[in-house]
């Protein structure tokens, strides 16, 4: 019998590998070659796909797994340090961009509706490229890492009132003010079980799953609260990106987050490069052919108009001018959530066949750039900062506050917290030196814990628990 996704996957994997050694021989960052495994097997390509529907479900499963290590990662604390990049900075920054876009389009004879709905699409960035590239570098906690996390939460949450508001433009008659104020309440109700899930339910869950000792039962557990937290955002109107995230918040207040970002990672990859295949597929080879040069400056103008306006953005902020730069490169592309809101567009009549597939050509174009520009912008800004600039512009206009991470350096390690962990951890604190408690005993985990030691719960043999 024979199964069309297992030969589907079977074909992308086998195609990746050969694309990616070859990649990876001439320095060409990893994103590209899925992208171009895309295009390959895609139906625009070599056509060797029989289920791209299959691909998309495994995608959507890797941006879920990607903003729940992002949430594992990040905190509580951290999101609240962020909010004025979160409220100020995505607003401004979605309004900003739709505007600028609504007067180019009006300039090239598109209708009013039509002229909202493409500021819509360019205004949103992609979630995943971005933060799968600032994750790769360690920069999430950098003041221009967190800030362009906050832009991008924002994006997260606006796009649903952007294909609330979809079928008003195109003239059909919903209530969407009656729609947005349940998707507000709804907001809310999340929040509170966000608040009450990290204080009381998760740790209650993950302390009696650790006290198995069963590996593959902890791995089950992480999942289903990913899982399930997402799929409830998604049914309440949200995105499941935006519960996924809130997921990993979850865990990340818990002494359990290390483990769990440990046992995760793998599983991420995998399903990460799914999505990146599946935004190759994308790509009409054929029209892009047809039209090298529209698209290509298409696709720059895009570049250059979303950079601008993030970097400007986040100087509005107060930030100096080289975190401006670095903001606003970041966010140079379309997003992922552009395409689910085209469709929505397509289906309304707000995009004929000739703007959608410029609109899907240019964006996939803008999106492979991105790895190149993330990794040319320090050294951009680095030359822009040589130019004889206003101080003032150089170190930003108004005060802002960093993020405060607690970076641990030249400190001990200590496996296990039996006798002789306890000993060494007395030793240490007697000569002043730092250190952190790995330790696979829940309960000692808990109990230390409460007693004010750096202790969490995790397998030692993983890098990442380590890490």
């Amino acid at each position: 019998m024979e199964i069309p996704l297992l030969k589907d996957i079977v074909i992308i994997f086998g195609l990746s590998i050969v694309v990616i050694l070859l990649f990876h021989k001439i320095r060409v960052p990893t994103i590209i070659g899925f992208l171009l495994t895309g295009m390959l097997a895609g139906p625009y390509g070599l056509k060797l796909i029989d289920s791209i529907h299959g691909v998309e479900l495994l995608a959507e499963v890797g941006v879920v797994l990607l903003l729940f290590t992002i949430g594992i990662e990040f905190s509580v604390k951290n999101l609240i340090q962020i909010r004025k990049s979160v409220l100020m900075g995505g607003s401004l920054q979605v309004f900003l961009t739709t505007l600028s876009i609504f007067f180019i389009a009006m300039l090239l004879d598109l209708s009013f509706a039509e002229a909202v709905f493409a500021g819509f699409l360019v205004a949103l960035s992609s979630t995943a490229i971005v933060l799968k590239i600032i994750q790769q570098q360690a920069q999430v906690d950098t003041p221009h890492g967190s800030t362009t996390l906050g832009i991008l939460i924002f994006q997260d949450i606006i796009i649903v009132p952007m294909i609330l508001v979809t079928p008003i433009l195109a003239g059909a008659t919903e209530n969407v003010g009656g729609s947005l104020l349940v998707l507000a309440a709804k907001g809310i109700g999340i929040i509170g079980l966000m608040i009450i899930s990290a204080k009381w339910i998760v740790p209650y869950i993950l302390f009696h799953i650790a006290q198995t000792r069963s590996r593959e039962l902890f791995l089950l557990s992480i999942i289903l609260i990913c899982l399930s937290v997402a799929w409830i955002t998604s049914s309440a109107g949200l995105s499941l990106a935006l519960g996924a995230f809130l997921a990993g918040l979850i865990i990340s207040e818990s002494e359990y987050s290390h483990q769990t970002l440990g046992d995760i990672l793998p599983f991420r990859d995998v399903f990460m490069s799914f999505f990146f295949i599946s935004i190759g597929m994308l790509l009409d080879v054929d029209f892009l052919f047809q039209h090298p040069v529209t698209i290509v400056l298409v696709a720059i103008g895009i570049i250059l108009l979303k950079s601008i306006i993030a970097g400007s953005v986040t100087l509005l902020m107060g930030f100096p001018l080289r975190i401006g730069i670095l903001v606003g490169l970041a966010l140079c592309q379309v997003g992922e959530f552009s395409f689910i809101l085209s469709r929505t567009g397509v289906e309304y009549g707000l995009l004929d066949g000739f703007i959608y597939q410029m609109f899907l050509t240019s964006s996939v174009l803008t999106m492979a750039a991105t790895p190149f520009i993330i990794t040319l912008a320090p050294r951009l800004a680095d030359g822009i900062l040589k130019l004889p600039l206003p101080k003032r512009l150089i170190s930003g206009y108004y005060s802002y506050t960093r993020i405060k991470v607690e970076v641990k350096k030249d400190h001990l390690i200590i496996i296990g917290f039996g006798v002789n962990g306890r000993n060494v951890a007395r030793a240490a604190r007697a000569a002043g030196i730092s250190y952190v408690i790995i330790e696979m005993n829940p309960e000692t985990v808990r109990s230390e814990h409460a007693h004010g030691e750096p202790i969490y719960y995790g397998d030692a043999t993983h890098e990442a628990v380590l890490a």
